[in-house]
């Protein structure tokens, strides 16, 4: 499967018409801060927990190995990743 999102350099996008299936759980290999700078109505959910809102403008934390994914909005999903 191909990555559900685009990357130029450090801003990922997720379409308004992605699948919501191809939203798979996962981890990564390093601790990030995302920011949000566009979407509405996307949500975050680490596991076993509820998910939650991400706002324009927002970072959240992910540490490494953490198992979380996005669930769909409307519109796109713009971000921008920033690997520690």
């Amino acid at each position: 499967m191909d990555n559900p999102y685009i990357d130029n350099n450090s801003i990922r996008t997720f379409s308004k018409d992605i699948d919501p299936f191809d939203l798979v759980w996962h981890r990564d290999k390093e601790d990030r801060i995302i920011k949000v700078i566009e979407g509405s109505s996307w949500k975050l959910q680490f596991d076993n927990e509820l998910p939650f809102l991400l706002e324009e403008g927002k970072e959240y934390s992910i540490k490494k190995m953490t198992i979380h994914r996005i669930l769909k909005g409307d519109g796109d999903l713009i971000i921008d990743i920033n690997k520690i």
